[in-house]
């Protein structure tokens, strides 16, 4: 399952920088499927099933605190043996996000489809 950040989160901002998927961003920040993935042209994301231009600016799923977009989580399969962002968070926000459960097998796909 993805990860999701919980409203524990103080903004210190030390889990963004861990993520290979890019897939945290600051609250009130757009965000964009092609942000640190090898995405081009037309997807469409694994858990939301919207088709997007990956270049296109999407809306803030938090305005205030940091968050994790689901379609570009792995929980960090294929890269680490845990979700880097649980391990470097101070507060333990970064929990299981139990609306997102996948598979080992359904993440490492979803992986594979961010970085062709």
């Amino acid at each position: 399952m993805a990860i999701k950040i919980t409203n524990e989160c103080i903004n210190c901002g030390a889990c963004e920088p861990e993520c290979p998927n890019n897939a945290i961003y600051e609250g009130g920040a757009e965000w964009r499927f092609a942000d640190g993935t090898s995405l081009k042209g037309d997807f469409t994301g694994k858990n939301s099933k919207i088709t997007v231009d990956a270049d296109a600016a999407q809306q803030p799923k938090s305005m205030d605190l940091y968050y994790i977009v689901s379609d570009k989580c792995t929980e960090c399969t294929g890269f680490h043996d845990e979700p880097q962002c649980a391990a470097v968070c101070p507060v333990d926000c970064c929990v299981s996000d139990e609306d997102n459960v996948e598979t080992k097998e359904e993440l490492l796909a979803k992986k594979e489809s961010l970085h062709l």
